[in-house]
């Protein structure tokens, strides 16, 4: 016999914990003059100094227009450049400014001091074992078949 749960649904609790530290995230970006998805791109290239238009869409894991318009964003605040690839002019080339570079090690301070504060209260086990138990709830909605209860 299934446990019956006490109080709310578990995925309504994880769903409006998610959404407060997500919002939490957001505002110490944005404090530190930056969005989401500008870290998200500015840290891709961290990792790829020179990437294309494409790679860099499939390491921040966003489609094509919508990078476009993340970009056009970040060219016109100085922190990216664009230009062709020489070798396929169909291919644009994306590249961070010395502001770009800035904005990134802003960005990643606020990041850091961010983790900081949501570790507050947390030992090495505990972070531990949040880590396995996200793992295991992302197991549970992903690696099943709909209306496999198997266990």
């Amino acid at each position: 016999m299934a446990q019956r749960p006490s109080g709310p649904p578990l995925g309504l609790r994880l769903a409006k914990t998610a959404k407060a530290v997500s919002q939490a995230f957001d505002d110490a970006l944005a404090d530190a003059g930056g969005s989401r998805p500008s870290w998200l791109v500015l840290m891709a290239l961290k990792s790829a100094p020179l990437a294309n238009q494409r790679e860099l869409a499939e390491a921040v894991g966003i489609r094509g227009a919508t990078l476009t318009q993340h970009l056009n964003t970040l060219e016109s605040h100085g922190l990216v450049t664009r230009r062709r690839d020489p070798a396929n002019r169909r291919v644009h080339l994306v590249e961070l400014t010395d502001a770009g570079d800035a904005a990134f090690h802003r960005m990643r301070e606020a990041a850091v001091a961010f983790d900081r504060r949501l570790r507050d209260g947390l030992d090495t086990d505990d972070t531990a074992r949040l880590e396995h138990l996200l793992e295991t709830l992302r197991r549970n909605v992903s690696d099943r078949p709909p209306g496999d209860s198997a266990g």
